[in-house]
């Protein structure tokens, strides 16, 4: 898997119990597998249609950093499945799995659109 954000957990970040709070990891992995489906889709124009369970394993608490891991899972027509995992640099732990990020690729009206994509291209093979 390869890693490709790191967060700072912040106080902002917490939830009650002085952990880092899901709802905001949950945001910031959704963000990443978005911004990882627009560079491999080539196309701005991608939503998440799908989440699938997801799986606490341990937490992080300010200070500490933590990092996001995306993998492409398979490229459907119109979608790329992807999987996830978040782990803490401090403690060297996984916070989450997510198996399943379905994100879909839109045309300019917003429907499904086929993409052709077929296998992981790095941006560094597109710009030669």
């Amino acid at each position: 898997m390869r890693f490709h954000t790191r967060k700072w957990v912040k106080p902002e970040d917490l939830n009650p119990n002085g952990t880092l709070f899901g709802g905001r990891l949950l945001a910031w992995i959704d963000e990443e597998a978005a911004l990882y489906a627009v560079i491999q889709l080539e196309n701005n124009k991608v939503v998440t249609k799908y989440m699938s369970e997801i799986n606490f394993m341990s937490s992080a608490k300010t200070g500490d950093i933590i990092e996001i891991g995306i993998e492409v899972v398979k490229f459907g027509k119109t979608s790329v499945v992807l999987n996830c995992e978040v782990r803490n640099k401090m403690t060297r732990e996984t916070i989450i799995t997510v198996d399943n990020l379905v994100l879909v690729n839109l045309d300019e009206n917003g429907k499904p659109k086929p993409h052709g994509k077929t296998k992981v291209e790095y941006v560094k093979n597109r710009l030669t």
